[in-house]
Protein backbone atom coordinates (compact mmCIF):
# COMPACT_ATOMS: atom_id res chain seq x y z
CA UNK A 1 0.00 0.00 0.00
CA UNK A 2 2.48 2.25 0.69
CA UNK A 3 3.76 2.45 -2.81
CA UNK A 4 0.43 2.57 -4.09
CA UNK A 5 0.23 6.02 -2.19
CA UNK A 6 3.18 7.14 -3.32
CA UNK A 7 2.17 6.76 -6.76
CA UNK A 8 -0.81 8.55 -6.03
CA UNK A 9 1.08 11.52 -4.41
CA UNK A 10 3.51 11.65 -7.65
CA UNK A 11 0.16 11.72 -9.54
CA UNK A 12 -1.67 14.60 -7.43
CA UNK A 13 -2.24 18.44 -8.25
CA UNK A 14 0.89 20.01 -7.13
CA UNK A 15 -0.27 21.86 -3.75
CA UNK A 16 1.34 25.35 -4.18
CA UNK A 17 3.84 27.89 -2.42
CA UNK A 18 1.45 29.06 0.07
CA UNK A 19 0.31 25.23 0.93
CA UNK A 20 4.15 24.57 0.90
CA UNK A 21 4.13 27.50 3.23
CA UNK A 22 2.06 26.25 5.91
CA UNK A 23 3.04 22.82 5.74
CA UNK A 24 6.82 23.31 6.58
CA UNK A 25 5.61 26.11 9.00
CA UNK A 26 3.32 23.27 10.43
CA UNK A 27 6.69 20.77 10.83
CA UNK A 28 8.27 23.59 12.46
CA UNK A 29 6.17 24.96 14.95
CA UNK A 30 3.62 22.79 16.02
CA UNK A 31 4.32 18.96 17.33
CA UNK A 32 1.05 17.76 15.30
CA UNK A 33 1.84 17.60 11.76
CA UNK A 34 0.22 14.23 11.37
CA UNK A 35 -2.37 16.41 11.20
CA UNK A 36 -2.36 18.28 8.24
CA UNK A 37 -4.58 16.98 5.28
CA UNK A 38 -2.17 17.01 2.92
CA UNK A 39 -2.33 17.32 -0.77
CA UNK A 40 -3.97 14.26 -1.47
CA UNK A 41 -7.16 14.88 0.42
CA UNK A 42 -6.67 19.02 -0.29
CA UNK A 43 -7.11 18.37 -3.74
CA UNK A 44 -9.86 16.00 -3.24
CA UNK A 45 -11.73 18.73 -1.26
CA UNK A 46 -10.98 21.79 -3.40
CA UNK A 47 -12.42 19.37 -6.88
CA UNK A 48 -15.59 19.40 -4.44
CA UNK A 49 -16.11 22.50 -3.96
CA UNK A 50 -15.98 23.52 -7.54
CA UNK A 51 -18.41 20.55 -8.67
CA UNK A 52 -20.92 21.70 -5.99
CA UNK A 53 -20.68 24.95 -6.56
CA UNK A 54 -20.53 25.73 -3.16
CA UNK A 55 -20.48 29.36 -1.96
CA UNK A 56 -20.81 29.31 1.62
CA UNK A 57 -18.26 26.34 3.98
CA UNK A 58 -17.66 25.79 7.20
CA UNK A 59 -14.84 24.29 9.17
CA UNK A 60 -14.91 23.18 12.53
CA UNK A 61 -11.51 22.63 13.27
CA UNK A 62 -9.03 25.05 11.59
CA UNK A 63 -4.95 23.68 12.90
CA UNK A 64 -2.98 25.64 10.86
CA UNK A 65 -5.11 26.72 8.07
CA UNK A 66 -4.14 24.02 5.37
CA UNK A 67 -7.69 22.67 4.41
CA UNK A 68 -9.27 25.95 4.92
CA UNK A 69 -7.18 27.17 1.94
CA UNK A 70 -8.17 24.22 0.36
CA UNK A 71 -11.72 24.33 0.57
CA UNK A 72 -11.45 28.53 -0.07
CA UNK A 73 -9.36 28.27 -3.18
CA UNK A 74 -11.80 27.46 -5.68
CA UNK A 75 -14.64 29.74 -3.78
CA UNK A 76 -16.79 32.19 -6.19
CA UNK A 77 -15.50 36.02 -5.95
CA UNK A 78 -18.80 36.32 -3.79
CA UNK A 79 -17.94 33.32 -1.71
CA UNK A 80 -16.90 32.70 2.14
CA UNK A 81 -15.65 30.33 4.51
CA UNK A 82 -16.17 30.57 8.48
CA UNK A 83 -13.17 28.54 10.05
CA UNK A 84 -13.83 27.43 14.03
CA UNK A 85 -10.71 26.92 16.55
CA UNK A 86 -10.05 26.35 19.75
CA UNK A 87 -6.49 27.32 20.10
CA UNK A 88 -5.24 31.17 19.53
CA UNK A 89 -1.55 30.54 19.94
CA UNK A 90 -2.32 29.24 16.44
CA UNK A 91 -3.80 32.75 15.21
CA UNK A 92 -0.82 34.26 13.93
CA UNK A 93 0.47 31.17 11.18
CA UNK A 94 -3.26 30.66 10.39
CA UNK A 95 -3.67 34.03 9.00
CA UNK A 96 -0.23 34.73 7.25
CA UNK A 97 -1.13 31.30 5.53
CA UNK A 98 -4.20 32.86 4.50
CA UNK A 99 -2.40 36.01 3.12
CA UNK A 100 0.10 33.99 1.65
CA UNK A 101 -2.49 32.25 -0.21
CA UNK A 102 -4.74 35.65 -1.18
CA UNK A 103 -7.47 34.73 0.37
CA UNK A 104 -7.75 36.92 4.02
CA UNK A 105 -11.19 38.17 2.32
CA UNK A 106 -12.85 35.36 1.47
CA UNK A 107 -11.94 33.66 4.96
CA UNK A 108 -13.32 34.55 8.82
CA UNK A 109 -11.11 32.88 11.57
CA UNK A 110 -13.13 32.09 15.09
CA UNK A 111 -11.26 31.56 17.80
CA UNK A 112 -12.81 29.95 20.22
CA UNK A 113 -14.87 26.77 21.94
CA UNK A 114 -16.56 24.93 18.50
CA UNK A 115 -19.64 24.48 20.44
CA UNK A 116 -20.25 27.62 21.51
CA UNK A 117 -19.57 29.27 18.51
CA UNK A 118 -22.31 27.01 16.24
CA UNK A 119 -24.72 27.59 18.73
CA UNK A 120 -24.15 31.45 18.04
CA UNK A 121 -23.97 30.91 14.37
CA UNK A 122 -27.57 28.85 14.82
CA UNK A 123 -29.25 32.16 15.99
CA UNK A 124 -27.87 33.89 13.18
CA UNK A 125 -29.78 31.43 10.51
CA UNK A 126 -26.42 31.18 8.98
CA UNK A 127 -26.80 28.30 5.79
CA UNK A 128 -23.94 26.71 4.20
CA UNK A 129 -23.07 23.98 1.17
CA UNK A 130 -20.38 23.05 2.86
CA UNK A 131 -19.60 22.07 6.72
CA UNK A 132 -16.06 20.05 6.68
CA UNK A 133 -15.35 18.57 10.65
CA UNK A 134 -12.20 17.62 11.87
CA UNK A 135 -12.30 19.10 15.11
CA UNK A 136 -12.56 16.99 18.92
CA UNK A 137 -13.09 13.67 17.66
CA UNK A 138 -14.88 12.86 21.12
CA UNK A 139 -17.56 15.24 19.99
CA UNK A 140 -18.96 14.60 16.31
CA UNK A 141 -22.15 13.49 16.98
CA UNK A 142 -22.94 16.75 18.66
CA UNK A 143 -21.02 18.75 16.36
CA UNK A 144 -23.37 16.77 13.36
CA UNK A 145 -26.12 17.89 15.15
CA UNK A 146 -25.55 21.34 15.83
CA UNK A 147 -24.43 21.96 11.57
CA UNK A 148 -27.16 19.91 10.42
CA UNK A 149 -30.34 22.55 10.17
CA UNK A 150 -27.34 25.04 8.89
CA UNK A 151 -26.61 22.55 5.43
CA UNK A 152 -28.83 23.32 2.84
CA UNK A 153 -30.94 20.38 0.64
CA UNK A 154 -28.26 18.85 -1.09
CA UNK A 155 -25.30 20.02 0.51
CA UNK A 156 -22.32 18.27 1.80
CA UNK A 157 -21.52 17.22 5.27
CA UNK A 158 -17.27 16.06 5.09
CA UNK A 159 -16.16 14.10 8.12
CA UNK A 160 -12.43 13.34 8.52
CA UNK A 161 -10.42 11.20 10.26
CA UNK A 162 -13.45 8.49 10.30
CA UNK A 163 -11.54 5.29 10.31
CA UNK A 164 -9.14 6.48 13.72
CA UNK A 165 -6.04 4.63 12.23
CA UNK A 166 -8.08 1.41 12.04
CA UNK A 167 -9.78 1.04 15.77
CA UNK A 168 -13.28 1.58 14.17
CA UNK A 169 -12.93 -1.75 13.17
CA UNK A 170 -11.22 -3.44 15.80
CA UNK A 171 -12.72 -6.05 17.66
CA UNK A 172 -13.57 -5.56 20.61
CA UNK A 173 -13.80 -1.96 20.34
CA UNK A 174 -11.17 0.04 21.89
CA UNK A 175 -12.93 1.94 24.83
CA UNK A 176 -11.26 5.43 24.72
CA UNK A 177 -13.17 8.40 24.18
CA UNK A 178 -12.17 9.42 20.60
CA UNK A 179 -12.59 5.89 19.06
CA UNK A 180 -16.13 5.53 21.04
CA UNK A 181 -16.84 8.64 19.41
CA UNK A 182 -16.01 7.99 15.86
CA UNK A 183 -17.45 4.83 15.82
CA UNK A 184 -20.85 6.45 17.70
CA UNK A 185 -20.68 9.26 14.76
CA UNK A 186 -19.98 6.71 11.70
CA UNK A 187 -23.26 4.14 13.34
CA UNK A 188 -24.96 7.97 13.72
CA UNK A 189 -24.53 8.96 10.04
CA UNK A 190 -25.32 5.51 8.52
CA UNK A 191 -28.80 4.89 10.17
CA UNK A 192 -29.97 8.65 9.31
CA UNK A 193 -32.22 8.78 6.55
CA UNK A 194 -31.85 12.44 5.99
CA UNK A 195 -28.69 11.58 3.89
CA UNK A 196 -26.78 9.62 1.94
CA UNK A 197 -23.00 8.66 2.96
CA UNK A 198 -19.45 7.10 1.89
CA UNK A 199 -16.33 6.67 3.78
CA UNK A 200 -13.68 7.07 1.68
CA UNK A 201 -10.21 5.47 2.64
CA UNK A 202 -8.41 8.12 2.34
CA UNK A 203 -5.54 8.68 4.61
CA UNK A 204 -7.45 8.40 8.13
CA UNK A 205 -10.85 8.23 6.36
CA UNK A 206 -13.12 10.77 5.16
CA UNK A 207 -16.94 10.21 5.66
CA UNK A 208 -18.71 12.40 2.52
CA UNK A 209 -22.20 13.04 3.24
CA UNK A 210 -24.78 14.45 1.18
CA UNK A 211 -28.05 16.12 3.01
CA UNK A 212 -31.04 15.14 0.88
CA UNK A 213 -33.91 17.06 -0.96
CA UNK A 214 -36.78 16.85 0.72
CA UNK A 215 -38.62 13.89 -0.40
CA UNK A 216 -36.69 11.95 -1.62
Amino acid sequence: MEKIYKYIDEHVTPQGEALDWVEKQTHIRTNHARMLSGALQGELMRILVQISGAKRILELGTFTGYSAICLATHLPADGHLDTLELNDELEDLILEGFERAGLSDRISLHIGDCKETLLRMQSEDRAYDIVYIDANKREYCEYYDLVFDMVRPGGLILADNVLWDGKVCQDPLPQDKQTLGIARFNDMVSADPRVESVILPLRDGLNVIRKKQPGA
